[in-house]
């Protein structure tokens, strides 16, 4: 094997945390005033959004835990996350998701960070600078085996608990081995196109596929050399899975670059300076909600698939008691409401999460297989 990888922007080896959010004190976070009014605006259902409300009233929610956080004692809860969006969103949305954690657990403070990478997470969980960690599936096992992290939850997106990585390519002539299908996307109201309908272009089958693998014939066309933006070392979809199937492939002198989020893993190839990439799927929505990026669509091509990745989850830390972790399990089950959020409700907000349900430990497993057999000959 002769992958070579290296950081596109040169990410760091030791953690760097970035605190974005505290919520002071009980009194101030069982307000859910400023709460209401961040997410009740950018709601897009036409309904209300799962994200504030104090009684836990709201349809399909549960009532905020009363118990106490012991281990904690008077310090706060930090809930880390990684990034998957702009910086300064990111850090936004996740203070807003932390404010909501904490009326659900009856306003115990919550502090949430936005580490620099999924090693970063690891560690904070490793090291107790976080208590709660959203990782992808690799690094949810990788945490599990390295920091005594507790898998309790995971992540349904369009009904599934399971995604697939997006290969995408600016040389369709290349990779698309059939016409490109157009398909027409309409962006989200409160986006920077505010709800402009633009075109996303997917060949090789990928318009229309229930599941993964697709596009194996066109992954073998990658020529010795060839250079791949994938998203971080950590990433299941922009990273693990797509090398791994490369490897299976028999496609194996490849120069992988990390980019550093999926965004910016679609970005590399929309201003040309990579051909191909990875992400999850649909990556290229992040430009044109958060950049109005139109024509991103257009001008990068999904050409292939994995096969199906379990979704990312939760995890908590392992010094919690079984009472704390099902008090943060509930909290977090609360938050998810019905299973149908979106625009505006926190969880949504920060990874697009549409509803929560208990950790398949079956499917976590295989992705346990991927990350422990990762680059064997």
């Amino acid at each position: 094997m002769h992958m070579k990888t290296k950081s596109a922007f040169a990410l760091a080896s030791v953690l760097t945390l970035t605190l974005v959010g505290c919520v002071g004190d009980a009194e101030d976070a069982g307000a859910g005033d400023a709460e209401d009014e961040d997410t009740s605006e950018t709601d897009t259902t036409g309904g209300e959004t799962n994200g504030g409300d104090a009684d836990g009233g709201e349809e399909g929610g549960i009532a905020p835990s009363t118990i106490d956080l012991e281990t904690l004692g008077d310090d706060p809860l930090i809930l880390g996350l990684v990034p998957a969006q702009e910086a300064d969103t990111m850090v936004d949305d996740a203070e807003v998701l932390g404010d909501q954690l904490s009326e659900q657990l009856g306003g115990h403070p919550v502090e949430t960070f936005v580490a620099d990478d999924y090693t970063g997470l690891v560690v904070a969980m490793q090291t107790g600078q976080a208590h709660i960690g959203m990782f992808g599936p690799i690094v949810l096992m990788q945490a599990e085996e390295e920091a005594g992290a507790v898998p309790v939850l995971q992540s349904i997106r369009r009904g599934v608990d399971t995604y697939v990585t997006q290969w995408f390519t600016n040389d369709p002539d290349t990779y698309c081995l059939d016409e490109p299908v157009e398909v027409e996307y309409e962006s989200e109201e409160d986006g920077a196109l505010e709800g402009e309908t633009v075109t996303m272009l997917f060949c090789n089958g990928t318009d229309s596929a229930d599941g993964g693998p697709v596009g194996a014939e066109a992954l073998e066309l990658i020529e010795d050399g060839t250079t791949i933006s994938f998203v971080q070392p950590g990433s299941a979809s922009g990273y693990y899975y797509p090398a791994t199937q490369l490897l299976e492939l028999g496609v194996e002198d490849f120069d992988g670059q990390f980019a550093g989020g999926h965004p910016q893993s679609v970005q590399n190839v929309y201003n040309g300076s990579i051909s191909i990439g990875t992400s999850f799927d649909d990556a290229r929505r992040n430009l044109v909600n958060e950049d109005g990026i139109a024509d991103v669509g257009e001008e990068v091509v999904v050409f292939a698939w994995s096969e199906n990745i379990p979704n990312d989850g939760i995890a908590v830390s392992g010094d919690f008691t079984d009472e704390e972790v099902e008090a943060i399990t509930e909290a977090f089950l609360a938050m998810a409401g019905d299973g149908e959020l979106s625009a505006g409700d926190p969880l949504y907000d920060v990874y697009e999460i549409e509803g929560l349900v208990p950790a398949d430990t079956g499917a976590l497993e295989d992705a346990r297989t991927v990350y422990h057999n990762f680059g064997d000959e």
